[in-house]
């Protein structure tokens, strides 16, 4: 499996990829839907499964000495680096936010979401949506890219929409707390992030690899 991340990433993988992984410091902009970020993150790794298909990689992959479910995994593998590396840059931002710039005026007028615990729960969310929505939709096919990632784009900002409204939903203010306040509720938020974000890579992983295993090349 090594090798086979390593192909995706060094063989396969759009340079564009790369450097949609910055749009994870987004988390430092105040006035503006700070979860937009994950998506161009997960836009990014479109690009990649965009130029893979024009190349034919997924053939070349399956004629490779491995198992077809490990064509599917080792596509995993690589979006969930370029996810974990994206998400890497969201946490630095929100510490330093959480900590240096807590009181800083221009976040503390900042009517949209604070880059927080819950915001980093909220991202783990919307990668898990692509996971499961553009990487196992692919797969139903392992060429048809456009209208899974079309569904994507919907669900995202919908959900992106959703997460930016509750904190003004009353009862909800503490989503959207500075610093270190809400630590508990925060804390809560992003470990339930993080489980929806396993839970739905891995089924849709297993889901994947049924898909391709059906498809005759």
């Amino acid at each position: 499996m090594r090798n086979i991340l390593k192909k995706e990433m060094f063989l396969t993988a759009s340079v564009v990829t790369y450097v949609f992984i910055l749009f994870g410091l987004m988390f430092f902009l105040p006035g503006y839907p700070i979860l937009c970020g994950a998506f161009f993150s997960a836009l990014g790794i479109f690009k990649s499964f965009e130029s893979a298909r024009e190349a034919n990689d997924i053939v070349f992959s399956a004629l490779l000495p491995i198992a077809k479910k490990d064509v599917v995994k080792g596509k995993y593998y690589f979006v969930c680096t370029i996810e974990v590396s994206s998400l890497f840059l969201m946490m630095l931002a929100m510490i330093l936010r959480m900590t240096l710039l807590s009181d800083s005026t221009v976040y503390r007028n900042n009517v949209m979401m604070n880059a927080n615990l819950f915001a980093l729960g909220a991202a783990f969310i919307i990668f898990g949506l692509f996971n499961w929505i553009f990487v196992m939709g692919f797969f139903k096919t392992a060429y048809k890219y456009g209208k899974p990632f079309v569904i994507f784009i919907i669900v995202a900002f919908l959900s992106i929409g959703v997460f930016e409204a509750l904190h003004h939903i009353p009862g909800f203010e503490g989503l959207n707390a500075f610093g270190c306040d809400n630590i508990i509720l925060q804390l809560s938020m992003l470990i339930v992030g993080l489980l929806i974000y396993i839970l739905m890579t891995i089924l849709s992983c297993k889901k994947a690899c049924e898909y391709f295993e059906r498809i005759d090349l």
